[in-house]
């Protein structure tokens, strides 16, 4: 099974934090609206853009996981080279 790289998880995890945080900031105001004050395009904007700017963010940020390479091929035996047992 292939390593999930680290700036996937963050990713993932950042864009579910924000979303779950929209999610109930709108449920616990009780008309749904989630910035009452706020013009309805920008609430929509502000909703549209904020998890996947999160999930960029987070994935820009996170270090990088290093792809595991194969391994070295053993020396072959040469002149004057005994061959390991």
């Amino acid at each position: 099974m292939a390593i999930i790289e680290q700036k996937v998880q963050a990713s993932t995890a950042a864009g579910l934090a924000v979303g779950v945080l929209v999610t109930v900031l709108n449920a616990v105001v009780g008309n749904g609206q989630l910035m009452g004050s706020l013009p309805a395009w920008l609430q929509s904007l502000i909703t549209l853009v904020g998890p996947p700017l999160a999930t960029f963010l987070a994935g820009w940020f996170a270090p990088h996981t290093p792809r595991l390479t194969a391994a070295p091929e053993p020396p072959t035996a040469g002149n004057g080279v005994t061959p390991a047992a």
